[in-house]
């Protein structure tokens, strides 16, 4: 997948700038560790130790086949157990899916309609705010400075926003600000205002999960 990843350091820094993580695998659950302060529990003295049948002429336990002759048992080693799966993304597509080009006129309109429902209710100064932000972020998508991994999720964030999943589209804003700060930063502020503002105005949406058509 390519947005979990884990990108070099600041090379401006120091050669030992330590890497960074994607939001993906920075949200991801880490295994539990071993736990090394344990004292061992020391085998009973008194008690005979446990040896295998040692006469090669007594039987066998029942249900178990001697080796072949000449070959000594082979022994598997047990594989580690997996660890757990990096945190998905939506908006993240595997590289064996298509490789469309999200629609920005699409993106750029869900956004303008959600605009548009708040004002009458919102001040107009905030609401003029976000139509700057807006009109910039659709700017940079036209003219080629934002990437692909942006566009993606932008376009998974617009679905979002029009179907009234105000959770996941917040998670994808949260997603763009860690992972691609400096693309994202001059605009997503108003992206992240209008998610906030359309959630008050039709918070039964979120609530009974229903489509909004914005």
């Amino acid at each position: 997948m390519e947005d979990i990843y884990v990108k070099p350091g600041n090379q401006e820094r120091g050669w030992n700038d330590p890497p960074q993580f994607s939001y993906g695998l920075q949200t991801a659950r880490t295994p539990q560790r071993n736990v090394l302060n344990k004292r061992p529990v020391m085998p009973d003295a008194a008690a005979p130790p446990k040896t295998p049948h040692s006469s090669p002429s007594g039987p066998l336990p029942c249900g178990v086949a001697p080796p072949p002759a000449g070959r000594a048992p082979e022994w598997k080693a047990t594989p580690p157990a997996a660890t757990a799966e990096p945190k998905r993304i939506q908006g993240d597509e595997d590289c064996g899916q298509s490789e469309a080009e999200p629609d920005a006129e699409g993106v750029a309109e869900v956004l303008q309609r959600a605009l548009a429902t708040c004002r009458g209710d919102v001040a107009p100064q905030v609401c003029n705010d976000m139509e700057k932000r807006l009109r910039l972020f659709k700017d940079n998508w036209t003219s080629g400075r934002l990437s692909l991994p942006v566009r993606r999720r932008m376009s998974a964030l617009s679905r979002e926003v029009q179907a009234g999943r105000w959770d996941q589209a917040d998670e994808i804003h949260r997603s763009l600000m860690v992972d691609h700060v400096t693309e994202v930063s001059q605009w997503m502020v108003g992206v992240k205002r209008l998610i906030a503002e359309t959630r008050k105005l039709h918070p039964e949406v979120s609530d009974h999960g229903d489509a909004c058509q914005l």
